[in-house]
């Protein structure tokens, strides 16, 4: 069972991302408050869970939330400030959104930048470690799944439904046949020699 949260002495969000290693839709971000001693035995880093169990605690984590919100940086901003620091900026502009107000940001990952004026920890697979994080993944792993879905039926050659833009096999080759669609990041490398980037990086 994982913590609830990194620290106790302030008012704590959770916040990770999903979509970061895609090469196709943008990059979503979320942050999450807790309320005290949530615990569900189902919470884990969202890529350890099933589709359906991530689905289920996306009900119980909005519902029971202290707060919660998701930003989506799309594809051309991705390629104008690079994806880390999308990532960064989602986050960011997803605590901004919060109500109330967090006193502390739990990060997954080992990096981090923000403007907002609020101490923070990074924290390696924090995803895995502390429930706040765990929910940030979920939220952000479950809202770009279903926009990929929706992208996938204007979109069906690439086999978004699938991949969720993942740099598979079948999305490199579709994008060799059909070309790039405004949905794609063209600062990312498409082309069918590269290595697959493991499946939910």
């Amino acid at each position: 069972m994982l913590d609830t949260q990194y620290q106790y002495d302030f008012p704590e969000a959770g916040c990770d991302e999903a979509g970061r290693g895609c090469l196709a839709g943008p990059v979503f971000a979320a942050a999450v408050m807790l309320p005290p001693g949530f615990r569900d035995p189902l919470l884990n880093d969202s890529k350890q869970m099933t589709e359906r169990n991530r689905d289920r605690l996306r009900e119980i984590i909005e519902r029971e939330a202290v707060a919660w919100a998701v930003e989506a940086v799309p594809p051309e901003r991705i390629d104008e400030i690079n994806i880390l620091n999308a990532s960064f900026e989602g986050m960011s502009l997803a605590v901004a959104r919060l109500d109330p107000r967090p006193g502390f940001l739990a990060i997954d990952g080992n990096r981090f930048r923000t403007r907002l004026e609020l101490p923070y920890k990074c924290i390696v697979k924090g995803d895995g470690k502390y429930a706040d994080i765990a929910a940030a993944s979920v939220l952000a792993k479950t809202h770009r799944d279903e926009y990929m879905r929706r992208l996938a039926e204007e979109f069906p050659q690439y086999g978004w439904l699938k991949n969720k833009g993942y740099p598979t096999r079948e999305h490199r080759l579709a994008i060799r046949e059909h070309g790039l669609t405004p949905h794609h990041r063209l600062s990312f490398n498409h082309e069918i020699d590269q290595l697959e980037l493991p499946f939910g990086a």
